[in-house]
């Protein structure tokens, strides 16, 4: 039997969840807009990452993690996240996103004083160093940074990590295929891909679009994961947009020195094909 020890590649340096768009409304029931089992989805998901033999090094949510942004949506959904990160030894990285308040995503995600400056940060893995950015604008669902933002980027990334950087924020920097999506995208996309440029960076993790896509964005590779929550029908005609509550799933984040790796990894469920071939104990 071959094992990654035969492989070309061998094993990744880094391993990352990335999940996106949970959007937990507990205030509105357990359903969001009485169809979508928001919190069940991610529970389905987690499980699933808690069953693998591999462990992360860290959860990593880009962005709306409520509907609302209500101190109930958030503490039902770190009363469901952290019992699994403390069980697989993962760290959580959490993401402003659109639908998100910054206070309540302070006080009680991260544990801070609640006030209503942007929530940026930096964590390091190693000398793999991963930035989360807040993209979000208070009281719109468009997103932009700040010009103090790009400045503190800027300064974040005038020192490259040993292994790069991963740069986690929640509006895209990818062209809008819906027509619908226009008006809620991320602005200022010039400046900041000259930002990027000649940096570090060697992945841009984000969310917002509710479907999965992949494009380059300052000669960087951007990964969009799709919703825990609820989806995005791409076959509506391009002026409409229409949710489904299908095709939930999350994102494995491989980080190898030469490439960074993002496999679209669907919830579990399906009949097995064959049978099930158990693999190695690790």
């Amino acid at each position: 039997m071959y094992t990654f020890s035969d492989s070309e590649r061998g094993l990744p340096d880094h391993f990352f969840i990335h999940i996106s768009d949970t959007h937990f409304a507990v205030e509105k029931g357990e359903k969001l807009h009485g169809v979508a089992a928001y919190r069940e989805h991610l529970s389905k998901l987690l499980e699933a990452v808690e069953a693998m033999e591999v462990r992360p090094e860290a959860l990593i949510f880009s962005g709306d993690l409520t509907d609302f942004g209500t101190p109930e949506s958030y503490l039902a959904l770190r009363e469901l996240v952290e019992p699994v990160a403390q069980r697989i030894g993962a760290q959580i990285l959490w993401a402003m996103g659109n639908h998100d308040d910054r206070s309540n995503f302070r006080s009680i995600l991260l544990r801070t004083d609640p006030h209503s400056a942007s929530c940026d940060s930096v964590y390091n893995f190693g000398g793999l160093r991963v930035v989360v950015a807040d993209s979000t604008v208070p009281g719109h669902h468009h997103g932009e940074f700040s010009t103090a933002q790009l400045t503190w980027l800027a300064e974040v990334l005038r020192e490259p990590a040993p292994e790069g950087t991963l740069l986690v924020m929640h509006h895209p920097p990818v062209p809008c295929i819906q027509e619908a999506a226009i008006s809620v995208e991320l602005r200022g996309q010039h400046e900041l891909s000259e930002l990027l440029a000649g940096t570090d960076v060697r992945a841009i993790l984000a969310g917002h679009l509710h479907y999965s896509t992949f494009a380059t964005f300052a000669g960087i590779p951007v990964s969009v994961a799709t919703s825990s929550c609820y989806t995005q029908d791409l076959f509506t005609p391009m002026h409409g947009t229409r949710g489904r509550d299908e095709f939930q799933g999350l994102n494995f984040v491989h980080v190898y020195p030469d490439t960074v790796m993002h496999t679209c990894v669907p919830m579990p469920g399906g009949e097995t094909v064959g049978r099930l071939i158990p693999g190695r104990p690790i």
